[in-house]
């Protein structure tokens, strides 16, 4: 009997846990965003640029489970930081019954914050549609965004006050083409590259590129195992999972862990913005 009682006591506090871990998952980590800050030291970087801010936001995935409260609620806390330059690497939708969610990306990034010097972007995997091979679909969002004077970067470059910012288009997608984005690189420019997908900085397309290279699209796995790591990671390269990488070639990789999520859970893996400064290399 009193092993009976003791198995039974044990199976309800298993059970407990396990709704209060689901919970945990499902309705707060998702919606517990970390504002990381963190140095990005570059290259030649111009004396007028130093010291200045430059945000990240990566992911928002608006479709059916990503709440556009929690999407404009985040928003707001950017622009207040009033950053001089805002970097969006990808991945602004999810697909809904296989169609764009187009009007409630339209009433999301009306509200999005703006870089005082420049405001910029690059697609993502999702933003291609059913199989991330819709090219119409990156058409629209690319136009969508362009209304609200947001630069998108499609395997092509920007010069912001001596910093030549290069945005390649999704590996995923159609017009994926990184030798034409950096066909132009010297490594005597202050510069840094934005990459939705990590998994390119270990392709043979850089050109000499030495810096830092923005990424996102993982989402640091959405469940992070302790002392193992995420079970799940979308890309080839399992390293590949968020934060700072230190790459060959002189290169650094930041993978941003997003701020929205493709499904609604998250453990150990909390969403993200981060809050560079730029300084000196």
């Amino acid at each position: 009997m009193k092993k009976k009682r003791f198995l039974k006591k044990a199976f309800i506090t298993l059970t407990l846990v396990a709704a209060l871990l689901g919970y945990y998952a499902w309705q707060i980590e998702t919606h517990w965003v970390k504002f990381e800050q963190l140095k990005l030291p570059i290259k030649n970087l111009p004396s007028n640029l130093e010291g200045k801010t430059l945000v990240q936001i990566s992911d928002i995935h608006i479709g059916d489970y990503v709440s556009k409260d929690f999407i404009k609620n985040n928003f707001a806390k950017v622009g207040i930081t009033h950053p001089d330059i805002i970097v969006y690497t990808g991945d602004f939708v999810r697909l809904v019954d296989n169609a764009l969610p187009l009007h409630d990306l339209d009433e999301v990034m009306q509200l999005a914050p703006k870089g005082k010097l420049q405001t910029l972007a690059i697609l993502g995997n999702h933003d291609y549609g059913r199989a991330f091979k819709d090219s119409s679909a990156a058409d629209s969002i690319t136009r969508l965004l362009k209304k609200y004077d947001i630069t998108v970067l499609r395997n092509e470059s920007v010069n912001i006050n001596g910093l030549q910012l290069y945005g390649m288009d999704d590996y995923w997608g159609t017009n994926f083409d990184p030798v034409k984005t950096m066909k132009n690189y010297n490594r005597n420019q202050a510069s840094l590259v934005l990459c939705h997908n990590p998994d390119v900085a270990d392709m043979d397309v850089w050109n000499g590129y030495e810096g830092w290279i923005l990424s996102g699209h993982t989402h640091a796995g959405q469940v992070r195992i302790p002392f193992w790591g995420s079970p799940i990671i979308p890309v080839s390269n399992k390293n590949y999972d968020q934060g700072i990488k230190k790459l060959s070639g002189n290169r650094t990789l930041y993978i941003n862990r997003g701020l929205g999520h493709s499904i609604p859970v998250r453990f150990n893996a909390r969403p993200e913005i981060t809050i560079f400064t730029l300084t000196k290399d």
